[in-house]
């Protein structure tokens, strides 16, 4: 088994949202180089919302660092003092509409672990009630409820290329769904 030892690490650049490092590592059968490290000085939650109809609440927007349209869940900063629970309804709301029933967690994940350590808790709400429209009109020029069958398509498709949203959306369908079936899953 191998792990890289870390001799030091300087910032080079930080605000807060992110923090740019490099840190003295010694890689097994390397030696030592500088690796650059993206800090991210907080964690994110995202939420797969679901209704009773089994359709899925998603977003469509524009990523102008990736210059794509997309579609993706609701998702965002744990503020300082919040819990990634509490965090996940608040972006629901802001950015959809609407306000989720109870939020169950998911999964969590380091979403680039080969050089940043962002982290999301993602969870699932079964349901949701409308209170109006987006307090945040700039997250999305689209919000719908899709059913599973155009959510699987669109993944398929390529249509969901956040990570964080593919990411949650693959595990709800997949292992989450197949770990309920067998009475095992959150």
């Amino acid at each position: 088994m191998t792990q890289w030892a870390v001799h030091g690490r300087r910032q080079v650049y930080g605000s807060p949202w992110v923090e740019l490092w490099l840190d003295d590592v010694d890689i097994p059968g390397t030696g030592r180089v500088d690796h650059h490290v993206l800090r991210m000085p907080k964690e994110c939650a995202n939420t797969v919302v679901t209704d009773p109809d089994g359709r899925f609440l998603l977003l469509y927007r524009h990523r102008f660092i990736t210059g794509r349209w997309g579609w993706e869940l609701p998702a965002g900063w744990v503020e300082p003092g919040e819990e990634p629970v509490a965090a996940a309804a608040r972006e629901v709301e802001e950015e959809t509409g609407w306000r989720p029933g109870r939020l169950a967690p998911l999964t969590e994940f380091d979403a680039m672990a080969g050089i940043s350590t962002m982290h999301f808790h993602s969870f699932h709400a079964a349901g949701a009630s409308w209170t109006g429209e987006p307090a945040d009109r700039a997250e999305a020029s689209r919000v719908e409820w899709l059913a599973e069958d155009e959510v699987v398509r669109l993944l398929a498709a390529g249509e969901v290329a956040e990570g964080a949203s593919l990411t949650a959306l693959s595990y709800f369908l997949g292992p989450h769904r197949l770990a309920a079936r067998a009475g095992g899953g959150r």
